[in-house]
């Protein structure tokens, strides 16, 4: 099938890997910009681009796609269908109407469950056990159009923003070659706005642990947080970031460290005690708990807070 591809991070990588190893014919990758990263701050490709460029595809960058020049391009090469995932940027109406098939997107999520920016995070953050991906045709409004396919995915005890975000990786990017081989007998499925929720996008703030919530709640937002943004506190003006933890019962005033050994820093809350079993310092490496208790930074009788100060 004739493809116009549009996405941008390692999400939308895989996608693309397995729409050409399918043998689709990918007339046009679309991409964000060129981003600075690293020390030097210098522009760095996307993996949808980086990809694309091995694999010889034509790779477009513009910065909207309301632009009349990307749009008159779009009808000029006539694609079938335009596959989206994890682009960032808007489709208006006027590119939503080019492909002859429609637009296909990508959802990390059991629609209408977590529409928006960050449904990985927020499924995780919510305490679900179980999310998906949703191939839907697009319509005008956010993640609100027709579902084509569905397939479930298993949210386990342990997993991170990380780990589940790989994994639905792989499932959208096998859901959207059967969904393109299936689509003359596929039958959209309009959404139930009653179950709808919304995954807004993560910031950094948010990732700031506020030690009179429950153990459990806050184990799950460092499993959400990781790799992006982080959990993190504040220990005598020092940010420390938690890799990893797990709730167990136990009783001590929220925030305060009441053992520290090779097993793990056990910190009261709410409710409960959070064993960081993975933290890093402002400027090193991360440790585990072991090694953490070896430095001796952290000592029973300490307060983690939720402020510099």
């Amino acid at each position: 099938m004739q493809l116009v591809f549009a996405g941008t991070p390692e999400f939308a990588a895989a996608a693309l890997k397995s729409l050409t190893a399918a043998g689709h014919d990918i007339l046009l990758v679309l991409t964000q910009p060129d981003r600075p990263a690293g020390r030097g701050l210098k522009p760095k490709p996307s993996p949808v681009k980086d990809f694309a460029l091995k694999q010889g595809l034509p790779v477009a960058q513009p910065a909207s796609l309301k632009d009349a020049a990307v749009q008159a391009t779009l009808r000029k090469i006539q694609p079938q269908v335009m596959v989206v995932a994890a682009y960032g940027l808007i489709l208006p109406p006027a590119v939503l109407s080019i492909p002859a098939r429609g637009c296909l997107n990508i959802h990390a999520s059991l629609l209408p469950r977590w529409r928006g920016a960050a449904p990985i995070q927020r499924a995780l953050l919510a305490g679900d056990v179980e999310t998906g991906i949703t191939i839907m045709r697009m319509d005008a409004g956010l993640d609100t159009g027709p579902m084509l396919l569905q397939k479930k995915c298993p949210i386990a005890p342990e997993d991170t923003a990380g780990s589940l975000h790989d994994r639905l990786a792989a499932l959208g990017a096998a859901a959207i070659v059967e969904a393109l081989d299936r689509l003359d007998s596929l039958t959209p499925v309009a959404q139930d706005e009653r179950l709808a929720t919304y995954a807004a996008k993560l910031t950094k703030e948010e990732a700031l642990i506020d030690w009179t919530q429950p153990a459990e709640a806050i184990a799950r937002a460092v499993r959400a947080y990781n790799p992006f943004p982080v959990a993190y506190t504040w220990l005598d003006g020092e940010r420390l970031r938690i890799w990893f933890a797990r709730a167990e019962p136990g009783q001590a005033p929220a925030g305060e460290v009441v053992a520290v050994d090779r097993q793990g820093v056990r910190v009261g809350t709410g409710a409960g005690l959070l064993v960081i079993t993975e933290l890093q310092r402002e400027g090193a490496k991360r440790l585990n708990a072991a090694a953490f208790a070896a430095s001796g930074v952290l000592r029973p009788g300490m307060r983690l807070k939720p402020a510099p100060a």
